[in-house]
């Protein structure tokens, strides 16, 4: 950074980061702002205010780089009502959108002074000062500063560590990236061109921000990686550690109480993870673990390089090691080809599994990828049909799963003041929601709640108060 660059006495500045899509998202908005932190910037809710907006996109969904451009829009005329009163706004766009279209992004927006994928974000300071250098540049000379590199250094260890104040207003829970990009290449999916190749962060760095994590009062840790059970970070004797060795040494921290990890793929889910499940009483029994298709033919289409009978054979080997696993998955209706018999292998296999929860969507072309180059599209009325009936399926599932706790005793973290006067909130071990009567002193710590009701979406208990004593 130049002398001009803003100093860590400069708290003057705000920066509002928007984020989209995934829970790794949500980290790296974090680690944003802890890379902004030194220079000057600090978080603000209030976008009115902000001096720099981040938007960090997601290219997941449907017409994800469109809603980009419809923000920046609304991001422009905002602009230009700070300019007019004297003041200004710097505005960068970061995430797998950035990474995908970086240099349309520039051309369709020049209101952008940032574009930065993924893997660039610890060299965010450095981009902001080039910007900075533009501002006052005629438009027509100005140029959006783009940094879309893949980088063969690791950005992890090139990031500031969270103040503590920062990290404890995180809360109990916090989520901590493990394992970054995908090699498996499913036809439908950007996430290799986006993310990059899989890459595990070193065993000692995943411990470090673990420990610094519950020194400031979190709780619970959801380990994160696009592939996070392909884990294979390297130890302090070079020796490669999977991601279930990797939860023995993480159990060993004495104070984290909870330890969760998403998302899976079947063909990473190896004999030592399912032992961790096993012995690890602090390795929640909720796993999140995508099939896609019920249908052979549609799973090789996809590339998912495994067959349905596969899947349910590991959710049995799962299960015969934690009986009471829930289960969470992904499902794509509509995908090219899809027969009115491929769409009910995947009712089957739904139906065989039962699934506490699951995500579905209609399959959409992302450019780029070969599922984009596949001819006979399913029409637009076919898949929103299926979709309406495999979502009514996992709904009665997921409606059956909420019931049958009902009458039993489980372990809650309470994490807020509920929604109600004289309310609480908190989360199961299978990830319900789970509200009740309590005086905010219950906040931050475990406690036993009886199960007495259900509501859409979430579950109503009270304080089990022999189990308490």
């Amino acid at each position: 950074m130049s002398e001009n660059a803003p100093t860590p006495q400069d708290a003057s500045k705000r920066v509002f980061i928007k984020t989209y899509g995934c829970q790794m998202n949500v980290y790296d908005s974090d680690r944003m702002a802890d890379a902004l932190a030194p220079h000057g910037y600090l978080p603000t809710q209030e976008i009115g205010e902000a001096d720099l907006v981040l938007l960090n996109t997601c290219h997941i969904r449907e017409k994800a780089s469109e809603k980009v451009f419809s923000e920046l829009g609304r991001l422009k005329e905002l602009q230009g009502e700070k300019r007019a009163a004297g003041g200004d706004m710097m505005i960068g766009v970061a995430g797998c959108v950035a990474q995908a279209e970086g240099e349309e992004i520039a051309r369709r927006a020049p209101v952008v002074d940032l574009v930065f994928g993924p893997q660039a974000y610890h060299r965010l300071p450095d981009m902001l000062e080039k910007a900075q250098g533009q501002r006052h540049m005629h438009p027509a000379l100005k140029k959006a500063v783009i940094d879309t590199d893949f980088p063969e250094e690791d950005k992890f260890a090139h990031l500031p560590a969270a103040k503590k104040e920062a990290t404890i207003a995180r809360g109990l829970t916090a989520f901590l990236t493990v394992q970054e990009g995908c090699d498996k290449f499913c036809s439908f999916c950007v996430v290799p061109y986006t993310r990059g190749a899989e890459v595990s962060r070193p065993v000692s760095q995943v411990l470090d921000e673990a420990r610094r994590l519950v020194d400031a009062g979190v709780k619970e840790i959801t380990l994160l990686g696009q592939n996070v059970n392909a884990y294979h970070g390297t130890d302090s004797a070079g020796r490669d550690i999977g991601l279930g060795e990797l939860c023995y040494l993480l159990a060993e921290i004495s104070g984290l109480e909870r330890l969760r990890y998403t998302t899976s793929h079947p063909r990473d889910m190896d004999d030592g993870l399912i032992a961790a499940h096993r012995d690890l009483p602090l390795l929640m029994p909720y796993l999140h673990l995508p099939v896609q298709s019920g249908s052979d033919r549609i799973l090789k289409a996809m590339n998912r390089k495994h067959t349905a009978a596969e899947y349910l054979a590991l959710i049995e080997r799962i299960k015969a090691a934690r009986p009471d696993m829930a289960l969470s998955g992904d499902f794509i209706v509509g995908f090219p080809g899809e027969t009115d018999q491929d769409f009910e292998d995947t009712l089957s296999i739904i139906r065989e599994t039962g699934y506490a929860s699951a995500y579905s969507f209609k399959y959409s072309t992302r450019p780029g990828t070969p599922g984009a180059n596949l001819g006979d599209q399913v029409p637009e009325e076919i898949k929103t049909e299926r979709l309406y009936r495999l979502q009514e399926l996992v709904n009665q599932q997921t409606t059956a799963f909420h019931a049958s706790m009902v009458g039993k005793t489980l372990p809650v973290l309470i994490e807020r003041v509920g929604r109600m006067p004289g309310q609480v909130g908190g989360r199961s071990p299978y990830l319900q929601a789970v509200h009740l009567e309590g005086s905010t002193d219950l906040i931050g710590a475990i406690h036993q709640v009886e199960i007495i009701g259900t509501s859409t979406n979430s579950l109503v208990g009270r304080l089990n108060q022999a189990a308490a004593a």
